[in-house]
């Protein structure tokens, strides 16, 4: 099993480190062809307008778009998981479209509101670290959409089928729980 990484910005380099303890193989996508050679990818945060021009720039939207969720199963946090929305919104943006939900963009204000903090998921009996850097806020899920955490009462990681998003980065933290049932995932649906 091959993880794909999509290499543009952000901390896709710990997203690797936390696959790679995890014992899976990743690979860092930044073209089309490279897409082809994984089992699943990951959209890791940054600034979710640089990396939609990145993945329409390098012919990676429409795979993504046509993949994702079917042959693809996708992890996205914050950034990713406005790339993944149906709708986004602060401003309004294009998406792939893959997730049945409606995210705010930086919603929680700028940099000098992120946060540490921990939460419960369904994923673990115990509370998680969970890392808020200038996040988006999901304000609104479709019905086929499973709320997995939450924060203030909104929705801050969801599954859609086999598509994962967190609006916050389990990848700065020791912590693998997430990364792991996103593996598992992988194995179970292929």
């Amino acid at each position: 099993m091959k993880i794909g990484i999509l290499a543009v910005q952000g901390d896709f380099e710990a997203h690797q480190k936390m696959i790679e303890r995890l014992g899976a193989e990743t690979a860092f996508v930044k073209a089309a062809a490279d897409l082809e050679a994984v089992d699943a990818l990951v959209l890791p945060g940054g600034e979710s307008t640089t990396q939609l021009q990145f993945l329409n720039d390098e012919g990676l939207f429409q795979p993504i778009a046509e993949r994702g969720g079917k042959t693809l199963p996708i992890f996205g946090t914050c950034a990713g998981a406005i790339l993944l929305a149906k709708e986004v919104k602060n401003p309004a943006q294009a998406s792939l479209g893959l997730v049945d939900m409606t995210v705010v963009r930086n919603a929680y204000g700028p940099q000098i509101e992120s946060c540490v903090t921990r939460g419960i998921t369904t994923l673990s009996d115990q509370p998680i670290e969970m890392v808020f850097i200038r996040a988006p806020m999901i304000e609104r899920v479709g019905p086929g959409v499973e709320v997995m955490a939450r924060r203030d009462d909104k929705p801050i990681l969801v599954r859609q089928g086999r598509i994962l998003a967190a609006t916050f980065h389990p990848e700065l933290t020791e912590d693998a729980t997430i990364h792991s049932y996103f593996l598992k995932l992988v194995r179970d649906e292929r």
